[in-house]
């Protein structure tokens, strides 16, 4: 039986040619106006995920990445 990606993870998360998990924060799509410019300059760059437990869990839900 065939290992089967998970659709929602796999839209929200790319895996790195390092095995890192990179993600966009949400919180920029709208309701920007009380934001602060620096705020929403940060949200524009990717991050990685760093904890070691959510990167397995990911991992396992990415299998073919």
């Amino acid at each position: 039986m065939a290992l089967k990606t998970k659709k929602g993870v796999a839209k929200r998360f790319k895996l790195t040619k390092q095995g890192k998990i990179k993600y966009h924060p949400g919180g920029k799509s709208h309701l920007q106006t009380h934001k602060s410019g620096k705020k929403v300059r940060r949200l524009r760059r990717a991050r990685t995920v760093r904890n070691k437990k959510e990167l397995k869990y990911l991992k396992r839900m990415l299998p073919y990445g």
